[in-house]
C-alpha cells in the first residue's frame, strides 16, 4: 500500500532567512481500475480507501448501485514488469447477472477532476444513468446558518492536510450537521468517490436527507456524483460551474456555492435552505 504523504527536502524563504528542510507532501500515484479482468480508466490519488474509490466510480458512473452488485475487490498481483504487487490496480469483479457496460477505448480513459464531455450529451447521460430517480422529492432542510458552519467542521476533520495543505476533501453530513463521513484526495473527485464508496459497500445508498461538502469549486462531475448517490444537498467553498447548476436544477440538486462563514450563493433548489429569521 503507498504513503498518504512522502518527505522531500525544500529550500524555504522566509524573511530573507534561507533554510534547507524536509518537508511533508501529499502522496500522488495512478490508480488503474479494472472491471472483470479488463481495464476501465486510470485515475490520479492519494493512496488509501482504494476500493472504495473503485466502487464509488462504479457507482458514480451508474454501472453498480448497490453492496450486492460486486463480487469481490482486490489488489491485481503481477501488475509490476517484476511481477510484483505495486498496489496501484484494482479489479473489481461484478456478481453474476449484473450486467457489464460496453468498455471501449473512449472509456479507457485518463480521468482528471475536470468533465471531458460536452454539456448536454453530459446532462442526458447523468438523467438516464442514475439509480436512485426522484432527488427533487427529497423533503430534507437544513438551516443557512448551519450551513456556514459545516466548512470549518470539515476542515478540523482533515488529518493530513494539517501535515500537508496540499488535499481537497469530501464531508459527508446530517442536515443537524453531523459529520457522518469525511475523505482526503489530491482530487476532489476522488475524495467524493470514496465517500461514495464506502457508503454502498456499508448499504447506505442512495445517500437521501444528507449533504455533501466539498473543498473547492463544484464542477458538473461532482454534481454528477451527488446526483448519482442520491445525495440532495451539495455545497462548495468556492463557485460552481455553469454546467453544474444546469445539471442541479434539472434533477432537484440543491446547489450551494462560495461557502464563506455565514455568506454563500444558493445556485438551485432553495427551497431546501432555510434561510435566516426563517422558521426552523
Amino acid at each position: 500500500m503507498g504513503r498518504v504523504t512522502e518527505r522531500r527536502r525544500v529550500v524555504r524563504i522566509r524573511g530573507g532567512a534561507v533554510v534547507m528542510r524536509p518537508d511533508t507532501l501529499v502522496a500522488e500515484e495512478p490508480l488503474e481500475i479494472r472491471l472483470n479482468g479488463k481495464p476501465l480508466a486510470i485515475t490520479m490519488r492519494t493512496p488509501g480507501d482504494d476500493f472504495a474509490l473503485a466502487v464509488g466510480f462504479l457507482a458514480s458512473e451508474g454501472v453498480i448501485a448497490h453492496a450486492s452488485d460486486v463480487r469481490a475487490v482486490t489488489y491485481c498481483e503481477g501488475a509490476a514488469e517484476d511481477g510484483s504487487n505495486t498496489y496501484n490496480v484494482v479489479n473489481v469483479q461484478l456478481a453474476p447477472g449484473v450486467p457489464v457496460p460496453d468498455i471501449t477505448l473512449e472509456r479507457n480513459v485518463y480521468t482528471t477532476s475536470s468533465c471531458g464531455l460536452c454539456g448536454k450529451a453530459s446532462l442526458d447521460a447523468v438523467r438516464t444513468a442514475t439509480r436512485f430517480p426522484g432527488l427533487d422529492a427529497d423533503p430534507v432542510r437544513i438551516r443557512a446558518e448551519l450551513l456556514g458552519e459545516l466548512p470549518d467542521r470539515l476542515r478540523a476533520a482533515q488529518k493530513v492536510f494539517d501535515r500537508t495543505g496540499g488535499l481537497h476533501a469530501a464531508g459527508l453530513f446530517t442536515a443537524g450537521g453531523e459529520l457522518l463521513d469525511v475523505r482526503e484526495d489530491v482530487g476532489r473527485h476522488n475524495a467524493v468517490d470514496k465517500i461514495v464508496g464506502r457508503a454502498l459497500q456499508a448499504g447506505r445508498l442512495p445517500l437521501a436527507g444528507s449533504v455533501l461538502l466539498v473543498s473547492g469549486r463544484a464542477s458538473f462531475e461532482l454534481a454528477q456524483k451527488a446526483v448519482m448517490a442520491g445525495i440532495p444537498v451539495l455545497a462548495a467553498v468556492s463557485a460552481p460551474s455553469s454546467l453544474a447548476v444546469d445539471l442541479a436544477v434539472e434533477t432537484g440538486l440543491t446547489l450551494v456555492g462560495f461557502l464563506r462563514g455565514q455568506d454563500m450563493n444558493v445556485y438551485a433548489g432553495e427551497q431546501r435552505v432555510i434561510l435566516p429569521g426563517g422558521p426552523a
